[in-house]
């Protein structure tokens, strides 16, 4: 059996409503583990919450609320909105499962077991960001506050805990990243990684003096490990470490995370599974952020999207096209509902959902909905199969946008033909063998879309596929688009995929 492609996603924490910012690493997330499954590769895909930790704790009491009710009801809250995207996690962490806590310990005993002097007893005193959940250094602050969330002050924080010797590591990991055996991207987020790495690192705290909300440290009865250390572990928790079999997902495929939380995922992840005696993931990818009016789109900053407000717009589908078309996987880019309603204007209702229903239209008017035999290649055909190869190579280089560009690019090829050919024209002229091809060529341009589709809008393009005589979903077909055959293949004009006003 094919060993399956474990992707996962950063845990949310649960101190708040999920917003644009967490969709796009959610929706990027399943736009690869969608594409894994169109090429017929089996997928598992993590996602979950992160429900531990002192920010947590203060968001359930200043909502009245204890922290077990509060994060049930944020969970909750997480998952519906993911599934109103279509996301298709097949698995769902939470940090106070039973699960995640016996992870959280196994590894610890195992470092202990296997690095025993890389855990040891310290003081810590520092500027503390409760947002982050971080002590910051001073290279990391801007104009004495937390880069990422300048309006929470710091707070000068005092403790003795256990302490990780993160300062043994890095040469190790600098030079896993160096060989390739760690792969940290886009480019710009792995320079940004070697040069912190290069400047050389400190131990770090992994312990708090007993939180009232938390996973006891094993060994310390008046230690929590710190959230992060515990938050990271999800990812083998997901794997069913330390059970029988937990093996045969490890080591992950890929971690989708934000750029702000580099540091965690390419330096100190990495540093624990090497004290554990573990595989490294094979890549981490750090996209960028949604921004609202030039701001980061962040619960804690006061500058949140609804997605609700989002998703309701244009429907599900569209923002998953405009985060990944418009906003992007790498770096920074702008959200705005003037920007949002333009792409579904020109991309979806004029664009991809426009040669849906004139072509479908045509196959049933002139070819009572049959596609012809035709199957001598057109101009439409070499663009498309030039466009499928380019779709290709950008999707699996995690260039969604580039992914989402191709096929873009090839309804505008399918319309310019359409427009030169005049099918029409033709079939006024009684010209049927001219008329077969161009209709041909468009039914076997329309079933490369939908396929293209599947992993953006996976809803709509379903739709398409059916309306296309095609039976189940597209999930293993990818090579139905790099062949594509429709000959005699029934249609039928779809809904209105993308409807106006």
């Amino acid at each position: 059996m094919t060993r399956p492609y474990y992707l996962t996603t950063a845990i949310d924490y649960a101190n708040g409503d999920p917003h644009l910012g967490h969709a796009l690493e959610k929706v990027g997330a399943d736009v690869i583990a969608r594409w894994h499954r169109l090429c017929g590769t089996p997928v598992r895909f993590l996602m979950g919450m992160d429900e531990h930790g002192q920010k947590v704790f203060q968001a359930a009491a200043a909502a009245g609320s204890e922290p077990g009710p509060w994060t049930d009801r944020i969970s909750e809250r997480f998952e519906q909105v993911w599934h109103q995207l279509h996301c298709s996690h097949d698995d769902w962490m939470r940090t106070t499962q039973p699960r995640h806590a016996r992870a959280v310990t196994a590894l610890l005993e195992r470092i202990r077991e296997r690095s025993p002097d890389h855990l040891f007893e310290g003081e810590y005193e520092g500027l503390y960001c409760v947002g982050c959940e971080e002590f910051k250094q001073e290279g990391q602050l801007v104009d004495g506050r937390c880069g990422e969330h300048a309006s929470t002050p710091l707070v000068p924080t005092r403790e003795r805990n256990t302490f990780f010797r993160l300062s043994a590591w890095r040469d190790t990991i600098l030079e896993a990243i160096e060989q390739g055996e760690f792969q940290v991207e886009p480019a710009i987020r792995r320079n940004e990684i070697l040069s912190v790495l290069r400047s050389g690192l400190q131990d770090i705290s992994i312990s708090r003096s007993r939180l009232p909300w938390g996973i006891p440290f094993p060994g310390r009865d008046d230690e929590t490990v710190y959230v992060w250390f515990d938050a990271l572990i999800n990812y083998l928790s997901g794997t069913g470490y330390p059970d029988a079999g937990w093996d045969a997902l490890w080591p992950a495929d890929l971690h989708v995370v934000g750029k702000g939380i580099t540091r965690f995922h390419c330096i100190i992840w990495p540093a624990m599974l090497r004290a554990a005696e573990l595989p490294l993931p094979r890549m981490v990818w750090a996209h960028g952020y949604v921004q609202w009016g030039g701001a980061k789109v962040s619960k804690s900053e006061g500058t949140s999207v609804s997605l609700d407000e989002a998703i309701a717009r244009h429907g599900a589908d569209p923002l998953r096209w405009f985060l990944m078309r418009e906003v992007g996987f790498e770096a920074d880019g702008d959200f705005s509902f003037e920007r949002f309603d333009a792409r579904y204007a020109s991309d979806l209702a004029d664009g991809l959902g426009n040669l849906a229903s004139r072509t479908t239209a045509m196959l049933v008017k002139y070819r009572a909905g049959v596609v012809p035999a035709a199957t001598a290649p057109t101009a439409l055909d070499d663009a498309a199969a030039a466009l499928t190869q380019e779709y290709v190579t950008a999707m699996s280089a995690l260039d969604l946008r580039g992914g989402a560009s191709a096929l873009e690019r090839l309804v505008s090829e399918a319309d310019g033909y359409v427009s030169a050919s005049a099918p029409w024209a033709l079939a006024k002229a009684g010209d049927d063998d001219a008329l077969d091809a161009v209709l041909a060529a468009l039914g076997r341009t329309l079933l490369r879309l939908a396929l293209m589709a599947a992993p953006f809008m996976p809803e709509k393009a379903r739709v398409l596929w059916g309306a296309l005589g095609q039976d189940g979903d597209p999930d293993g077909q990818w090579v139905r688009a790099e062949r594509p055959e429709m000959a005699g293949v029934a249609v039928v004009k779809p809904e209105n995929l993308f409807p106006k006003g």
